[in-house]
């Protein structure tokens, strides 16, 4: 072979092999823009598309005050990535990595995972999330405030990128619009109520709705204008605004119209006895009293949907596991085995997740619902008892907190 044969041979194959490459880069970018589309296309308004695997970026494109007292604030989000949005159902919620960085609360060089509801229907342009400022839990004014919401409504500003997973959750409305829907809300409890309320008003402006919104006083109230606007232009929908201390400006019958808390009370008093559809979200002294009470009422589990939020959760309307509950009543002995700590369950706590927290234990905790899996942990060793079935799929050898058990001594990788 000459050399003039020699070359021509290898730039042959110099050619073949970029093309090759040329090929696979736009082979790999037409795929990608079908899995997920850009913002200008259309998004089903209620069937999710393909979840975005683990973490996604996205910028805060808006914040906005939703309350008097600034403690309520909604962060407009959008994909960093120029790429549209998966869609997702009225009430799921999204899942936030946040560098938190504290030293004073114990949280220097890792992040936190919390998850917070959308609080607006799908829309092919961004999501929407409502944060309230919390304060240290009831009756210890010596801990400190809400970490994740303080760093949300005093460092999260516009431009900022935020790490986030896909919409997820199991507590969302029931599309059939011959089914009469009675919303429950208490406090910031609200933001996945009026995600599905939105929804509804775009989609079913007929459908008959009751809401039934309990706060402190007008001060407190979110999405006031939005509300009242709803209550005048869909024929079917009552809204009942329910104050515990209304302010010397908070005017009956304008601002409110029932003082007090939420109960079986009231809900016989405005509702018919027809078969409807039960949608509750509040703090867990709400849940833990309400819920129980409309069981008793006579709502069936499948018409009863439930999410607490807060430390402690209300368990869901029909997801508990039909498993004996042989560890609910035992001691067993948990040794966590990287911080070298073993400790005794003594079925205090209502989880693991619960249990390693009240032993001064840090762990990821996002849904504290077994939907988004930021509690999963290596199970050395034993075997638990799941009180709800989990929605997250849980890898070989793991276990997660917040809905587990234990129905065995544990070996956990904590």
């Amino acid at each position: 072979m000459t050399a003039a044969q020699l070359l021509t041979f290898i730039s042959a194959a110099l050619l073949l092999q970029l093309t090759a490459g040329i090929g696979v880069l736009i082979w790999r970018r037409r795929a990608a823009t079908t899995q997920m589309p850009r913002l200008d296309q259309p998004a089903n308004p209620v069937t999710s598309s393909a979840a975005w695997p683990e973490w996604r970026d996205f910028r805060v494109i808006r914040r906005a005050y939703e309350d008097t007292t600034r403690s309520q604030c909604s962060f407009y989000l959008q994909p960093a990535d120029g790429l549209a949005l998966q869609s997702f159902r009225p009430g799921q919620y999204l899942t936030f990595s946040l560098p938190i960085g504290n030293a004073a609360v114990g949280t220097a060089g890792r992040n936190i995972t919390r998850c917070y509801s959308l609080s607006d229907r799908p829309d092919s342009s961004n999501y929407r999330i409502t944060v309230k400022r919390m304060g240290p839990p009831a009756g210890r004014p010596e801990l400190p405030p809400g970490v994740c919401s303080t760093h949300f409504l005093d460092r999260v500003r516009e431009g900022d990128i935020l790490k986030v997973k896909a919409p997820s959750g199991q507590f969302f409305i029931d599309t059939d619009a011959t089914r009469p829907v009675v919303f429950i809300a208490g406090g910031i409890g609200i933001t996945p109520i009026i995600s599905m309320l939105r929804w509804c008003a775009a989609e079913q402006p007929r459908r008959s709705m009751h809401l039934f919104y309990g706060v402190r006083s007008g001060a407190e109230q979110v999405f006031r204008l939005l509300l009242n606007e709803l209550a005048q232009t869909l024929p079917n929908f009552k809204l009942h605004v329910v104050f515990s201390c209304p302010g010397s400006e908070d005017i009956p019958g304008r601002d409110y119209q029932h003082v007090g808390h939420i109960d079986i009370a009231l809900l016989r008093a405005k509702l018919s006895p027809e078969r409807q559809q039960f949608y509750v979200c509040g703090p867990p002294n709400m849940m833990q009293s309400l819920v129980p009470a409309l069981r008793q009422w006579g709502v069936k589990d499948e018409d009863l949907h439930s999410e607490a939020f807060g430390p402690a959760s209300a368990r869901p309307a029909g997801s508990t596991t039909n498993e004996p509950t042989t560890g609910a009543k035992t001691s067993f002995e948990v040794r966590l085995k990287r911080s070298g700590r073993t400790l005794v369950w003594d079925a205090q706590d209502a989880s693991l997740l619960e249990f390693a927290e009240r032993q001064g234990v840090s762990v990821d905790a996002g849904c504290r619902s077994g939907s988004c899996g930021s509690c999963e942990t290596l199970l050395v060793s034993g075997t638990v008892q799941y009180i709800e079935k989990p929605d997250y799929e849980i890898a070989d050898g793991h276990c997660l907190l917040c809905v587990a058990i234990p129905r065995s001594a544990l070996v956990l990788n904590l």
